[in-house]
Parts: C-alpha cells; sequence; structure tokens
C-alpha cells in the first residue's frame, strides 16, 4: 500500500513540475526531485528515468550528493519570483501583494545559501 502511495506522489509531484515549467509562479525543479524521492521508494525504473534524464538528472543528483543548486537555477528562481512580484503588484490587492515579497526574500535567501 505504501509503494502506491509514494508511485501516486511521484506522478503527482512530475504534474506540479510540468505546470512549473509553464507558469512562472511555481517552481519546477522541487517538484522533479520530489518525484525522484517518491519514485525511490516506488518504482527505481522511474527513478533510473529521471536521474538519467539529461535535464533533471544532474540537478537531482547534485541535490541528493550535495545539497546543491546550479548557479543557473538560482538565476531562474530570482526570475520567476521577480514575475511573480510584479504579477502580484499589478493584481492583488494591498496585503496579498506583499505574500511573493516576503516568499522571495526568505525562500530566495536559502536558495542563494545552497553550494553550487
Amino acid at each position: 500500500m505504501r509503494r502506491h502511495l509514494y508511485l501516486i506522489a511521484g506522478f503527482f509531484s512530475l504534474g506540479l513540475a510540468v505546470i512549473g515549467a509553464i507558469l512562472p509562479v511555481m517552481p519546477t525543479t522541487i517538484f522533479v526531485i520530489l518525484a525522484a524521492y517518491c519514485f525511490a521508494r516506488s518504482s527505481p525504473a522511474l527513478e533510473a528515468r529521471l536521474l538519467n534524464h539529461p535535464g533533471f538528472g544532474p540537478h537531482i543528483i547534485a541535490w541528493r550528493e550535495r545539497g546543491a543548486i546550479s548557479r543557473k537555477g538560482k538565476v531562474a528562481a530570482s526570475i520567476a519570483f521577480a514575475a511573480s512580484i510584479l504579477v502580484a503588484l499589478i493584481f492583488a490587492p494591498w496585503p496579498w501583494s506583499v505574500a511573493p515579497i516576503v516568499a522571495a526574500l526568505v525562500i530566495g535567501s536559502w536558495i542563494w545559501s545552497r553550494p553550487e
């Protein structure tokens, strides 16, 4: 039963990663890493496919080995935060427009503190 839940969570995470690749307000890499974690506990074949993927594999391996995020990933996250802040400042009412700024400061500082 637990294996099936991890498998479902892995596919759900992968789906969120696809959405994150399209929308600037959602991350992609973290959901791919979460999918790899879930697949490691449910389907070694699917985990191997993610680890061998030319785009995602090196990032997952770097995260697992050193907790590292690439410079390109950090810059992409910062650009996504900036876009989210801009959209919120234009379209969101007052208290809600501050939320992306706070999230960018908290999460962005954590992202930039990770090794490369």
